[in-house]
């Protein structure tokens, strides 16, 4: 019973090893056809010349054949070399414009952008689908037609950066999708790959790639496809079989002559993470030598990046292996001269230490001498508002003392009218105003640059200035209170005998205004200068 256990718990680890042996064989015939691709690509143009000639030697007068051999031509060049697919794509839609065939026109415009989309000619690609008019193809043409549409949006929304485009790119390639799987023919290529695509874009991996071990099972598949079926297999797994099912799309890609192709790039980069930099190289190389062959400039600025950053790889290997034998070298000397290196780190150590303490004890000085101004300037403050409100205070209990004796008199001489007069004198309103006067006008005596400071954080048409007959105003007086350290709403509300809600948007309006961040501006507020000296505050 235990052995059935070990057997069951190594089973997933021998196959895992079983398809790494698999991917290093399949490496190896990789490099063996990577050898043999001249022959490939000789077979290749072999055919496209008996092509090109039966396409020069066709009568003028029978467009019908020259449309099958331009299409031919078109087929053999669409993954070979883009300028001679884009060329014969041209030619197609002269062709079937000059048959006065709407369906063949539609189907050259899709051949065209198929091919200009390759190159990343979106706009292009989006006006030619925009000409046709869907209805007028046949259901064989209709399959090209939605897959072209499905495979733009799906690129489209690869390049867009904000999220809602992507969302919308993604819904339209999916609308597509759909389409394209519904004219399909049943058991047919396209049946299977778009089943399985539609699988994959709705998160159902795995029943996707089901789908696509029965097309590498069958026996419906060109090179060509077999290569992109294995490419976007490899896309769904992990580990062996990934690079398993990649090296294959590599390999058909070379025996079909495939040239646009992300295979073999692809596989490149996965051996260049595993620290494989020799065959990394030789697949990166030949990646670029495709997309060169092809025309992809956009490919090949990408390749010689990676190409790059490999030869900064291989470079930094062979520094690591000089370095060693220089790590062997300096470890001798280490051992020779150990005893003055120890009595150089104690003596560095030693000075080390004692630059922290002095630079301790400089940090706790400024703090001090911080802590000192600020001490100063709160006894100043303190000072200034004590004296004046004794004095304030002295004086109404001195005027109170009057009235009460006044008052006293005018009752027991029960004179009302006289008493009613008396409390008439009494103005609040200005009594208010006095006060608010003598507060601004020593608070400017301690913070003379506070309205120049609060104004330089606002723009001129915000700045706010006191009028002709004002010290400070209420805006001011509000961020006055602030900057001698009354920060609460209710307790400013309560000084100045208005409402929170009226405190609270007058300093989130000024905020809103500021040149700096609202809560900046406060921090700059509480750094306006106190008076530099006790003598002038006093002038």
């Amino acid at each position: 019973m235990k052995l059935f256990l070990w057997l069951i718990f190594l089973l997933p680890y021998s196959s895992q090893a079983v398809l790494a042996n698999e991917a290093d064989s399949l490496l190896t015939v990789l490099k063996s056809e990577i050898s043999r691709k001249q022959i490939y690509d000789d077979q290749k143009q072999h055919q496209i010349e008996i092509l090109k000639r039966r396409f020069a030697t066709s009568k003028p007068g029978n467009l019908n054949a020259q449309y099958q051999l331009c299409n031919q031509l078109y087929e053999e060049y669409k993954d070979f070399v883009f300028d001679s697919a884009h060329v014969y794509a041209e030619k197609l839609l002269v062709i079937s414009e000059r048959l006065h065939s709407v369906p063949k026109q539609y189907e050259s415009r899709i051949k065209l952008s198929t091919i200009q989309l390759s190159w990343g000619m979106f706009k292009e690609t989006f006006d030619n689908i925009r000409q046709i008019d869907v209805r007028m193809l046949p259901d064989s043409i209709k399959v090209h037609f939605y897959e072209l549409k499905s495979i733009a949006y799906t690129d489209l929304s690869l390049y867009n950066t904000d999220r809602f485009y992507v969302e919308e790119s993604r819904a339209a390639s999916a609308i597509a999708l759909d389409s394209a799987l519904m004219y399909s023919k049943p058991e047919s290529y396209e049946k299977y790959r778009h089943t399985a695509e539609k699988l994959n874009f709705s998160g159902r991996t795995d029943e996707a790639a089901q789908y696509y071990r029965k097309l590498l099972q069958s026996n419906l598949l060109s090179a060509h496809q077999r290569a992109m079926v294995s490419n976007d297999l490899s896309n769904l797994l992990e580990g062996p079989e990934a690079i398993k099912l990649i090296i294959e799309a590599a390999i058909y890609d070379i025996r079909s002559s495939t040239k646009e192709t992300l295979a073999i790039y692809t596989l490149g980069n996965i051996l260049f993470n595993d620290g494989k930099l020799a065959d990394a190289e030789l697949l990166l190389k030949e990646a670029l030598e495709q997309a060169k062959f092809y025309g992809n400039r956009l490919h090949v600025r990408e390749i010689i990046a990676a190409l790059t950053t490999l030869s900064g790889q291989k470079l930094i290997r062979s520094e690591t292996a000089k370095n060693k034998m220089l790590s062997f070298l300096i470890i001798i000397l280490v051992v020779a001269i150990t005893a003055v290196v120890i009595i150089s780190l104690q003596v560095y150590n030693r000075l080390k230490e004692v630059k922290k303490q002095e630079l301790k004890v400089k940090l706790q000085n400024r703090y001090l001498d911080t802590i000192n101004k600020r001490l100063v300037e709160d006894t100043h403050i303190k000072e200034e508002y004590i004296g004046y409100f004794f004095d304030l205070i002295s004086t109404y209990i001195i005027r109170l003392e009057k009235i009460k004796r006044n008052t006293e008199r005018k009752v027991k001489a029960k004179n009302y009218e006289e008493l009613i007069q008396v409390a008439n004198e009494i103005d609040i309103k200005q009594e208010r105003h006095n006060l608010f006067y003598t507060f601004d006008s020593i608070f400017l005596k301690l913070f003379p640059n506070f309205i120049i400071r609060f104004n330089s954080m606002l723009k001129v048409e915000d700045q706010i200035w006191p009028k002709h007959n004002e010290v400070l105003n209420t805006n001011l007086r509000i961020f006055a209170l602030l900057r001698l350290g009354v920060k609460d709403n209710q307790t400013i509300a309560n000084i100045l005998e208005s409402s929170v809600s009226t405190i609270y948007t007058y300093r989130k309006r000024i905020k809103a205004k500021a040149l700096v961040n609202g809560d900046d501006f406060e921090l700059k507020i509480m750094e306006v200068q106190f008076a530099d000296n006790f003598e002038e505050i006093v002038q």
